[in-house]
């Protein structure tokens, strides 16, 4: 499989659509930008969710489903929200098809006309807010914390699998708080939820800050997000918080009566992420050997395999090969023994390396006499011969190291390309072999756009600072509040 494989440091774009079909990660579909997840990704996927979920869970939300549709008329009414979206939508028109008279198969009938198109959700804060308006009457109604786990479409010309589809499967959080205090508050813990999770499940360090408003989320007036550093040195942003103020409310015209007996307007906040954090993961870890998946998210965290030359080898080994599994898996260890008879063990080596399984144990004959078995990791590709005694508990040690190391290593990488620029001329250069740029910006947004439209550079993320230093601008020359993260980006 690895042979398949292109070269992560030749054509890293190819290297990167070889693994995630080659792994069984997904594929695309027969509609156009769209992919199918196969169960290998999806198990992974759903690890995520479960985690996210049960964090989301702990901090007070609750899970709910709003449509899938969402009247045309909804997004008129908060016009930077249309503004920022309208190029994406898929819009119905028509509600049946017919038989085409001239026998030329399936036609839209068009008497079947909606009276008002529906769009396919891009996002859904416009048919929340409609629906929360009569479920918020008083300040006894807040906060509502909702979150839901959908599907969403938003029409893209260029599409890669995970990192940018038309439709996707993420998690969208909206809450609505009877302060502007208290709404803040809530963006800035989903936001440490997210790198939380990044780095604590996906071992992957994050930048945590804010937008500029040029990147800032259509109808938001502030919005926080986690940005990571892939191995090509291009930044993806993955996962953000908004604070939508009392923009949605007002729009939506959704109202409460406060303590003080007055009318005022619901301050809110959205929040998201997606489907991209699996090419996030696959992109942050993996080599040119194959996937490397940390051992939180594996859906398999052990894979034994059997070397046997014949039956009553083999019974043996299986009876060890099963007690041992039975021993990981009383640690809550995700364990699989691949005992096909289809495969040598050689191909089953390379294919679970190729898959990113953490560790592989291997158990022959001669194992069986010496009570031991050999141990591969996949973070290092190392490989030690184990004793089986206590082998339940060393297995889980070197979980939690190989977990470890895979922080470690992606945090040092992006240590290793993160630059502090200070001159036009150095900019320019760097951005070229790829990292992120810490550099002063005169916080206008006709900069950032030149800046992007020379380099092709966008600013990520303006860090959350205690004490900021002031600078000149890299570009004009002018003053500075503080230096803030460019890259190119996914």
């Amino acid at each position: 499989m690895a042979k398949e494989l292109s070269s992560r440091e030749d054509n890293y774009s190819q290297w990167y659509t070889d693994l995630v079909t080659k792994a069984d990660l997904a594929e695309n579909s027969a509609v156009r930008g769209c992919m199918v997840i196969k169960p290998y990704g999806y198990a992974i996927w759903e690890r995520m969710q479960a985690a996210l979920d049960k964090m989301f869970k702990d901090t007070g939300h609750e899970n709910a489903y709003f449509p899938l549709f969402i009247p045309k008329s909804f997004f008129s009414k908060e016009a930077s929200h249309v503004e920022g979206f309208a190029k994406e939508c898929a819009v119905v028109t028509h509600y049946r098809l017919k038989n085409d008279e001239n026998g030329k198969g399936i036609v839209v009938d068009e008497d079947a006309k909606l009276e008002e198109e529906l769009i396919v959700r891009p996002t859904s804060e416009t048919i929340i807010w409609d629906t929360y308006r009569t479920w918020i009457q008083s300040y006894r109604d807040l906060p509502l914390l909702i979150n839901q786990w959908a599907n969403v479409v938003r029409w893209e010309m260029r599409t890669r699998l995970f990192l940018r589809t038309t439709e996707f499967l993420w998690q969208e959080g909206h809450t609505a708080h009877s302060t502007m205090e208290e709404a803040v508050a809530e963006a800035e813990q989903m936001l440490r939820i997210y790198a939380e999770f990044a780095e604590d499940w996906m071992a992957m360090p994050v930048l945590q800050g804010v937008k500029s408003p040029n990147e800032r989320f259509a109808g938001a007036v502030e919005t926080y997000c986690i940005e990571a550093l892939m191995q090509d040195g291009k930044a993806l942003q993955a996962g953000t918080s908004h604070f939508l103020g009392q923009n949605f409310a007002k729009a939506f015209d959704v109202k409460f009566l406060s303590k003080e007996n007055k009318l005022e307007y619901v301050w809110a906040t959205s929040w998201g992420v997606s489907t991209r954090l699996m090419g996030a993961l696959v992109m942050s870890h993996s080599d040119n050997s194959g996937l490397v998946l940390p051992p939180k998210l594996a859906s398999v965290q052990v894979v034994i395999i059997p070397i046997y030359k014949n039956q009553e080898q083999f019974d043996a080994i299986s009876q060890k090969a099963l007690e041992i599994k039975k021993s990981l898996e009383a640690r809550n260890i995700r364990v699989k023994y691949d005992n096909r008879d289809t495969h040598k063990p050689g191909f089953k080596f390379t294919e679970w390396e190729f898959k990113g399984v953490p560790l592989r144990i291997a158990i022959g004959p001669r194992d069986l006499e010496n009570q031991t078995v050999e141990i591969a990791r996949r973070d290092t590709l190392e490989k030690e011969v184990l004793q089986m005694t206590g082998i339940d508990l060393k297995v889980e040690n070197l979980l939690g190291q190989i977990q470890k190391n895979l922080f470690q290593k992606a945090l040092d990488f992006r240590n290793m390309n993160t630059f502090k620029i200070d001159s036009w001329s150095d900019f320019t250069e760097q951005i070229e072999k790829g990292g992120f740029l810490l550099a002063h910006w005169d916080g206008t947004p006709e900069t950032e756009q030149k800046i992007k439209d020379e380099t092709k550079a966008t600013i990520r993320l303006i860090p959350i600072e205690s004490d900021p230093k002031p600078g000149l601008c890299v570009y004009t020359g002018k003053p500075s509040k503080q230096r803030v993260y460019f890259a190119r980006a996914y």
